[in-house]
C-alpha cells in the first residue's frame, strides 16, 4: 500500500510541478551523502512518519458482499494511517529551488484529496476519499528541527505533505454456507385442524443464496 502511495505522489508531482525533462522527483531521505551525488535539479519526497489516524478507528468485523447483495465473508475494517512527506527542492541556487517548490505548491494546492485517476486500485476498493493536505504543520511531537538532525542536514525550506489512506486488516472470517431451502411451520390447535385466529410463524428463504 505504502509504495503504491509513493508512485501516486510522484505522478501527482510529476504532471503538475516537473514536467517530463526538467528534473527529477526522489523518494531517498535528503542527507548530506545524498545531496551530494546529485547532477539534476531534484524534488525530494521523504516518507519520515507513519502513524495511525487513530480517530477513524472503527469497531467489530462488517460483512462484505458481492454485486447481488450476497455475503461474501466478513472482516475487520480498515485502519487508517497518515503518511507524511518531507518535500525539498534541490539545485544549484536557491533561487531555482524556490521555483520548484512554488510549482510543487501550485500542483497540490488544488487537492483535498487524490484524484480518482491517481488513488490505486487497492485502495479504491474502500470507497472512500484519500485525504492529502500540504503545509500543515507536522505533529508537536516532531518538529521539523529535530528531523533535519536526524538527517544530518542543514535546516531546509520544505513543504509538509500528508496523505491519509486505509490500510487492510486481516484475518477474513468465513461465513455459513447459503440457505438454499425454506419451510413454512403452521400452528395447529388441539384437535389437529389449523387454528386461523392463532399467528403463524412463517419462514422462508431466497431460493439460491442467502442475503443474511
Amino acid at each position: 500500500m505504502i509504495h503504491e502511495i509513493d508512485e501516486a505522489l510522484r505522478r501527482l508531482l510529476r504532471r503538475g510541478a516537473l514536467p517530463e525533462g526538467s528534473g527529477e522527483i526522489a523518494l531517498e531521505a535528503p542527507s548530506r551523502e545524498w545531496a551530494a551525488r546529485l547532477n539534476t535539479p531534484t524534488v525530494s519526497a521523504y516518507l519520515y512518519d507513519i502513524r495511525e489516524e487513530v480517530a477513524r478507528r472503527e469497531r467489530g468485523a462488517y460483512a462484505e458482499r458481492d454485486a447481488h447483495g450476497i455475503v461474501l465473508h466478513k472482516r475487520q475494517p480498515a485502519r487508517w494511517f497518515r503518511l507524511s512527506y518531507l518535500l525539498t527542492a534541490w539545485t544549484a541556487r536557491p533561487e531555482d529551488e524556490h521555483r520548484m517548490l512554488s510549482g510543487v505548491l501550485a500542483a497540490l494546492l488544488p487537492y483535498e484529496a487524490l484524484p480518482e485517476e491517481d488513488v490505486p486500485p487497492s485502495v479504491r476498493a474502500h470507497r472512500s476519499s484519500v485525504a492529502l493536505s500540504v503545509g500543515v504543520p507536522p505533529a508537536e511531537s516532531r518538529s521539523l528541527a529535530e528531523i533535519w538532525s536526524a538527517l544530518g542536514g542543514e535546516l531546509k525550506p520544505s513543504l509538509d505533505v500528508v496523505i491519509t489512506v486505509p490500510f487492510p486488516v486481516t484475518p477474513v472470517y468465513p461465513v455459513g454456507p447459503p440457505v438454499t431451502e425454506g419451510a413454512v411451520v403452521t400452528v395447529r390447535g388441539r384437535d389437529g385442524v389449523p387454528d386461523d385466529s392463532r399467528p403463524r410463524t412463517l419462514r422462508t428463504t431466497l431460493r439460491g443464496r442467502s442475503r443474511a
